[in-house]
């Protein structure tokens, strides 16, 4: 593909909306019977996020848990009145791989309704907590689909020690057959036969700046794809509160250089041009 050609894609740029407390490594320490009683920074967060975006003239998708968007309903309406898409993070910020098919159903099923209420808007994607669709779980998709979605963007090409599927395809796919849910997996970049994260997280705030951009830009040039990227709104926040007996793992992985993540999302936002999810890949699903 051309540099131009490269140049003009518009890579998906999304946001997995949920709160320091909740995220699934921290599931040892802070039980969800405790989640109401934690400091929620999501709104300012979010908000800071929302700046940004508006600055650059870029649009997201927000993957949206329904426990938070059952506490903070203005905070919904402020991500649909700023023209990005609302999607679906699942209700509880369970584990896709954790659930009883009954449990999922019920979990995405409310998850949908509720954001749609508050939304006033279709919800068409979702994204399983800690990428938990792999391949022992795949009629997850089948449920999906059942519920009204449209596609998935649960599926991570990698090798981790929490999740990944390294097999599945790099690019959007439907894993369950010709006429299952489309799939929309998260950005890597194949080096040395081997798929390497590129669409954001940890690694992100990991690696050199230049490696991400470098990364995006051989997706967008040598595959001539649309990249797709996520982080987290706590990402963002070096004064969140901080649980205590944490191990050194799980404290490296997620403070890491919380500090330089906002001038990092400004000089993505700046090096590319970001769209919604659904208005990037279901024009021709």
């Amino acid at each position: 593909m051309s540099v131009a050609a490269a140049e003009a894609l518009r890579n998906a740029l999304t946001i997995d909306v949920e709160d320091y407390f909740q995220v699934s490594a921290f599931d040892a320490h802070i039980a969800r019977a405790q989640w109401p009683a934690q400091p929620c920074r999501i709104e300012r967060n979010v908000e800071r996020i929302l700046a940004l975006l508006e600055t650059h003239q870029a649009r997201a998708t927000f993957f949206t848990l329904g426990w938070i968007a059952e506490r903070y309903p203005a905070l919904v309406r402020r991500i649909v009145d700023g023209g990005h898409e609302l999607a679906s993070h699942g209700y509880a910020h369970l584990r896709a791989s954790d659930q009883t098919p009954a449990e999922f159903a019920d979990d995405i099923r409310r998850s949908k309704h509720l954001l749609e209420q508050l939304g006033g808007q279709a919800v068409k994607g979702y994204r399983a907590p800690s990428f938990s669709i792999a391949a022992g779980n795949l009629w997850a998709l089948d449920s999906l689909q059942a519920a009204g979605y449209r596609y998935s963007s649960s599926i991570y090409p990698i090798r981790h020690d929490h999740y990944g599927m390294p097999d599945a395809p790099r690019f959007a796919s439907r894993p369950t057959g010709a006429g299952g849910l489309l799939e929309l997996p998260i950005s890597t970049v194949r080096v040395l036969g081997r798929n390497m994260p590129a669409g954001g997280g940890g690694y992100f705030r990991l690696l050199p700046y230049a490696t991400s951009r470098w990364a995006l830009r051989r997706i967008n040039s040598h595959d001539g794809q649309a990249g797709i990227f996520y982080f987290h709104p706590w990402e963002l926040d070096p004064g969140q509160p901080r649980p205590a007996g944490i191990g050194v793992k799980t404290r490296f992985r997620h403070y890491l250089n919380l500090h330089r993540m906002e001038h990092r999302i400004g000089r993505l936002l700046g090096d590319f041009r970001w769209g919604r999810i659904d208005d990037i890949f279901l024009g021709t699903a």
